[in-house]
């Protein structure tokens, strides 16, 4: 357990202590260059030469499909180049072209209120990411970090949640990079940018797995929290390798299927030789890396995730709901309760929306309750293994399988953002780097004991041509995974995986089962109710009514709830309708918040 002390640990040069007074300042800093804007305007010209690089842009609200478009200019280039563009009123898979070529989308739940409020910070922002004293400032860093003249090189590369800048510097034979949050789309940007270096770090000193070197990591008085890190030469990416639409970059990246065979099974098993590496490594609670002294680590801080990131970003969730900075977990129980109770809590909080009706409303409802009575009676945890004597799926099916994970003191790395386009390829086709390690963290074992989502390189949820299109796609590629895993554990002598048995087998019943679902929306707000009652609900409870319209779902699961669980529902439906009316961003006082959370958990 974190003790008072561990509250004055250096990360890279900031203490937790600085960390909390720093976010609280970002958050007033924020606010207040909103309102003083339109009395200051910018008068600081951007640098006259700025190339421009827009990649990695994934949050879910505004999706980039992998394209990199480089924009040359020998002036200041159009804030339209860069800036990240309203939607107008969502329609269901809605698409809209960036003038950069990025493609946006919009789901129906997100709250475009909040949306809007993201780009107005943006279009206040970007300007000064390329300004030449910005420009200067990354200089000077460099300068002072390494003793030698830094000078910054184009391109400018713009993702999802950092801005990185390219450093030519004197006696050094490749250029370095400064990555840097951007504090309108990073809302942790101090805490992620400290997790995100040890992790690296971390993996650097104890795993062959290929990162780039971490230089530097802290924070600098005029640049804020940054990671000086060393640039990786690569001719492409996996997903530019893998993507059937990179001649059309007004469509999402999809699975080439003329790729031959043996290219997907090499790849694959390069990928799979990381994960068995990573697999190696336990760790005794479920939280994020800190070093915690120079070359030491620890799981000492709360998991930083990419959807706790999104709730605050995207639908405006209050922080005070969230765990304390030094939270970490003892069980994988614990932490799926946890994860549950964020569902509920975007259900809760997030204004705009979410619902268009009641009954929608009441199956999100039925949904996130009957999940947080799950975890909380140990259930979640032993889905899909040979300890799950409590679902109807187990009890009609006949299976052999595999004893689930250690429940405590035993867990493993998990990265929510490792997916193609973070993985780059030599010439040659072996893996050059992994990159982009935040929103990495210690994880219930069952999470690394699924098979990737990303073998069609597009989510289940944002597939175009829906849900079971999708699993008829991505089962075949599931079988070449596999078989790569295979041939991984193989090389590597790696094959008792975790509690003796094979990844490859773990993954192989992971699918067969569905507790490959159960990961994915336990991690995914915006994913939870689809998923749930399409492949979920089912395999937990039994089969439905046929022909039941699928928003009065809950009509056959209502039941199951508590009796204050049951009669709380519909004077929160109400609200819920009523608030909607509103059309506004509520800006949740911290202790008014967590008496309305509190209200909605029935323990």
């Amino acid at each position: 357990m974190a003790n008072k002390k561990d509250a004055e640990l250096a990360w890279g040069g900031c203490s937790l202590r600085a960390l909390q007074v720093s976010n609280h300042l970002e958050t007033s800093n924020a606010t207040a260059a909103r309102h003083a804007s339109s009395k200051h305007p910018q008068t600081e010209i951007a640098h006259p030469f700025v190339e421009i690089h827009c990649f990695s842009y994934h949050p879910p609200s505004i999706r980039q499909f992998d394209h990199s478009i480089e924009l040359l200019s020998l002036k200041p280039p159009p804030s339209q180049f860069i800036k990240r563009r309203s939607l107008p009123v969502p329609v269901h898979r809605h698409f809209q072209r960036h003038s950069v070529g990025i493609m946006i989308e919009g789901p129906d739940d997100f709250d475009y209120l909040v949306w809007d409020k993201n780009d107005e910070e943006w279009e206040l922002l970007q300007p000064k990411l390329r300004q030449r004293s910005t420009l200067h400032a990354v200089e000077d860093l460099g300068t002072a970090k390494f003793g030698s003249t830094a000078k910054w090189v184009s391109p400018m590369s713009i993702g999802g949640y950092n801005i990185i800048y390219r450093l030519k510097v004197e006696g050094f034979d490749s250029e370095v990079l400064v990555r840097r949050p951007i504090s309108c789309f990073a809302q942790f940007p101090v805490e992620k940018t400290c997790i995100e270096a040890a992790t690296m770090m971390y993996l650097e000193k104890h795993t062959k797995i290929p990162v780039a070197r971490t230089f530097f990591h802290g924070e600098d008085p005029k640049l804020g929290s940054f990671i000086i890190m060393e640039y990786i030469e690569h001719p492409q990416c996996m997903s530019t390798a893998h993507n059937a639409t990179n001649e059309d970059v007004s469509k999402p990246f999809t699975l080439n299927p003329d790729i031959p065979e043996e290219v997907l099974q090499n790849h694959y098993r390069h990928v799979a030789t990381c994960l068995l590496e990573l697999s190696q490594h336990k760790f005794p609670r479920i939280g994020s890396l800190v070093e915690v002294s120079p070359g030491t680590f620890s799981i000492a801080a709360r998991p930083i995730t990419k959807n706790m990131n999104d709730m605050l970003q995207l639908a405006n969730i209050p922080s005070a709901i969230l765990p304390p900075q030094l939270k970490t977990y003892q069980t994988a129980d614990e932490y799926y309760v946890w994860l549950a109770e964020m569902h509920i809590a975007q259900l809760v909080f997030q204004q705009n929306d979410l619902v268009s009706t009641k009954q929608e409303c009441r199956n999100k409802f039925v949904a996130r309750q009957l999940f947080r009575r799950l975890a909380r009676d140990g259930k979640l945890s032993k889905f899909g293994f040979k300890e799950d004597n409590w679902s109807a799926q187990s009890k009609t099916k006949s299976m052999k399988l595999s004893s689930m994970p250690s429940n405590s003191d035993s867990f493993r790395l998990y990265c929510d953002d490792l997916r193609p386009s973070n993985i780059l390829l030599t010439p040659s086709d072996a893996i050059a780097a992994i990159i982009d390690w935040e929103f990495t963290y210690a994880a219930p074992s069952q999470f690394s004991l699924d098979p990737p989502w990303w073998l069609l390189l597009d989510t289940p949820d944002q597939w175009d041509a829906g849900l079971d299109n999708w699993v008829t796609l991505y089962e075949p590629r599931l079988g070449t995974w596999i078989s790569a895993m295979k041939k991984a554990e193989e090389d590597t002598k790696l094959n008792v995986g975790i509690a003796g048995v094979p990844l490859s087998t773990y993954m192989r019943e992971s699918w067969e089962t569905g507790r490959f679902w159960l990961t994915y929306v336990a991690r995914k707000s915006w994913a939870f109710e689809t998923i749930f009652w399409m492949y979920l609900d089912e395999r937990f409870f039994g089969p439905r009514e046929q022909g039941l319209p699928r928003n009065h779902y809950w009509k056959v699961r209502i039941d199951l709830l508590s009796e204050d669980e049951r009669n709380s529902m519909e004077p929160f439906v109400e609200r819920k309708m009523e608030t909607m009316k509103e059309r506004k961003i509520v800006d949740w006082d911290p202790e008014a918040s967590k008496r309305r959370f509190a209200e909605m958990l029935f323990d």
